[in-house]
Formats: structure tokens, sequence, C-alpha cells
């Protein structure tokens, strides 16, 4: 288990690979090194050969006799006598001589263990050197691993200290921010999860208004049969498109939620095409800044785009007596631009964010001036599908600007 753990694999690793790297460089440095005498000259005073010799590996038997033999020493022990290498040399004149050249004596804590001794001082050197910057290294991995484990476990605050600038503080900044978009996209989730929850409660109560008025009129025609009930027949068929609409509209707005809902095939739609025709249906004026004939080309689905156009253009429709409303298709950089201009809708600042909320009304506003449902709220919800955006502002002129924008894919 101990020699399961990282620091102690990477400090062993780092000790051997320094053993091994010591021992390579001491046999290439004995083979560097100059090979050990094997032959002597011996010249006179005027330089000439007056005797050779080669190397013994042992003084000859007749020295080794004459020899004087080791002293005790005071311990008891015999002094040994001094190393280097001996040469028997033949002389010029028939005599030979025995020579021997004495080494200085070496230290007698290094003699035993010679090269061995080195190597296991160098490894223990580097041992201890090693041992800390390795274990602070993996100090620092230890405690990304608690930190994804805590994680997975579940506590979605859980945050590793960055330290240094080397690559496990790197590792460890991008945890902390793959953790931090966790945390938002559950709250996120859980956020989406309570507005469904009061989109459908919000739901079920609009839609008992338009069932009460429906129920209260079929009573009013089965005792009365007078010419008043064409008129209310009339209401009552508006308000079935009314629950029939809204009911689009919840199911629509259930199917955007869902990401991975089939809705169509994405293509790419001339916007100002899809404008062009809806302007017509609604008898309204487009202006296109950039002439027309030219299409702007937009990526999604042709029913979806057209039904958010759709939902914004009869957001206009709900005063009649306001002035004409205005439709622009901008083209800016990378981005198109589709803006309604609502003459008959003056928000004051702070409810402009509120405008794309479902079923949203302005205060103080009845029932008949509209402005409940999922219409601007689809609109946001299919532009945001679609990698865009949806948002109001006030007109210096008077009322409010509506625009959608979407990524410009030219066709």
């Amino acid at each position: 288990m101990f020699f399961q753990k990282l620091y102690v694999r990477i400090w062993l690793a780092v000790v051997g690979t320094v053993a091994v790297l010591t021992l390579l460089v001491g046999f290439a440095w004995r083979l560097a090194s100059e090979p050990p005498l094997r032959e002597v000259v011996v010249r006179n005073a005027q330089g000439e050969v007056i005797g050779s010799g080669q190397r013994h590996p042992g003084p000859p038997p007749w020295v080794r006799e004459r020899s004087p033999r080791p002293q005790p020493t005071a311990e008891g022990e015999a002094e040994p006598s001094p190393r280097g290498p001996e040469f028997v040399v033949r002389m010029q004149d028939g005599q030979t001589l025995h020579m021997h050249l004495p080494r200085p004596p070496r230290n007698s804590w290094l003699a035993p263990m010679g090269f061995a001794w080195t190597l296991g001082m160098v490894a223990l050197a580097v041992a201890l050197a090693t041992y800390p910057i390795v274990r602070r290294l993996t100090r620092h991995l230890e405690q990304l691993q608690q930190g994804v484990q805590r994680l997975g476990e579940g506590d979605l605050g859980v945050r590793v200290p960055v330290q240094g600038r080397d690559e496990v503080a790197f590792l460890a900044e991008r945890f902390n921010q793959s953790a931090a978009r966790i945390e938002a996209l559950v709250q996120s989730q859980a956020t989406v999860l309570a507005s469904q929850k009061a989109l459908l409660a919000n739901a079920s109560h609009e839609l008992r208004s338009p069932l009460a008025r429906i129920r209260m009129g079929l009573e009013l025609l089965a005792t009365d049969q007078d010419p008043a009930s064409q008129s209310l027949q009339q209401e009552l068929v508006r308000n079935i498109a009314e629950l029939d609409t809204l009911v689009e509209e919840l199911l629509l707005a259930s199917r955007l939620d869902a990401s991975t809902s089939d809705l169509g095939t994405v293509e790419a739609v001339d916007l100002a095409g899809l404008v062009t025709e809806e302007c017509a249906r609604l008898g309204l004026v487009l202006e296109l800044p950039q002439g027309p004939g030219h299409p702007v080309g937009v990526q999604g689905v042709s029913t979806l785009l057209r039904r958010m156009v759709r939902n914004l253009l009869q957001s206009a429709q709900r005063n009649p007596s306001a002035p004409a409303p205005r439709v622009l298709v901008e083209v800016h950089a990378q981005q198109v631009c589709l803006r309604l201009w609502n003459p008959g809708m003056a928000l004051a600042p702070d409810l402009l964010p509120h405008v794309f909320e479902p079923f949203w009304r302005a205060p103080g506003a009845s029932e008949k001036d509209g402005g409940v449902g999922l219409a601007l709220a689809l609109v946001k919800a299919i532009a945001q599908r679609y990698q865009g955006s949806a948002a109001a502002r006030s007109a210096t002129e008077g009322g409010t600007w509506l625009e959608v924008r979407l990524p410009h894919h030219p066709i």
C-alpha cells in the first residue's frame, strides 16, 4: 500500500535514475581514465637507456623473502605495506632491480567500499534532496483528488486551492471552473424546474377564465334566443380560439425546454422573406435599410422562426388606436436584428426586463389589453435556441422597441 502512493513512486524513480546515471558516469570515467603503468624505462643523466622492465603482479619470491615483515601495532595487528605498482627492471650490465612505486596512504573510511561507497553517498543525498520536492508536488495532487471525490459525492461548492503556476495549479484552476459551471448548471436546472411548475400553475389559472366565459355563454344561449345571441356566439368563438392558442403555446414551450427534442430540420432561412410575408398578412410596413431583394440568412427551423416573427409582430396589434408600428430587419456585423417599434406599449424602465416573461401583464392593464400568455416568451425561447437573444428598451419617440438578435449566416 505504501509503494502505491504516487509520491513514493516518483521519489523512487528519481533515486533509481540518479543511481543508474552515477553508475554509467563512473563506468565511462573508468574507460576514459589513463591505463595503469605497465612498463618502466630507466635512463642515466645523459638520457641513455640503461634498463627497462615490466610491471610484476607481485614481488618475486626472493624479494618477498628478504622484505622486512610488517611490524605489529599497539593493537597487535600488522601494519599493511604500502601499496603501489612494482616493476622488475633488467639493467644493461645484467643486474636485476626491483622497483616499487608506493602510493600515498588512502583514507581509511573510504578504502573498504571504494566506488560503491561513493554511489551510496550520492544516492542518499539525492533521496534526501528530492523527497520534499516530490512530496510538495504530490500533496497538491492529493488535494485535487480529494476535491474530485467530494464533487462526486455531491458537494458542488467544493474548491481546491491554487498554488504556484505549474501544471498542477493549472489543473486545479480548471477544476474550480468546471465545478463552478456544474454548480451553475444544477442551479439553473432547479430554476427551470421551478419555472415550469410555476408555468403550469399559471396556465391552469389562466385557462379557467376562457372556460368560465364559455360555460356562462352556453348557459345564456340555452335560455335566450334573441338576436343579441349572435354577438355572444362571436365572443365564444374568440374565447375558444384564445384557449386553443394558449394550449398550443404551452405545448410548444414544453418542447422548447427539451433541447434534444426534434422540432424540424435546421437550415438556412431568409429572415427578411419571412418578415415580409408576416407583415403583408398583418398589414404592417417593413423597412429594410439594406434594400429590398437582399436575403438575410439565419440558421434554424423555418416553422419555429415563422412562429417567432408572427408572435413578435402580433404583439403590436393590441392597441389599434396607437400610431402605426415600425418593423426593421438590419444586419450588424455578424448579427441580424429584427426590431419592432410598439408605440402602444409604454413601460417604465424597471418593467422592460419582464416583457418576455410568461403570463406577464403590465400593472394596471386589463384583460382586454392583452399581454397575458406565452407569445413573447416563445419569441425569446426560440431566439435563445439558435444562439440569439431578445430584449426590450424604451424608445425616445415613445413606446417600446422589441429586438430579436440572431447570428448571421449569409445565403
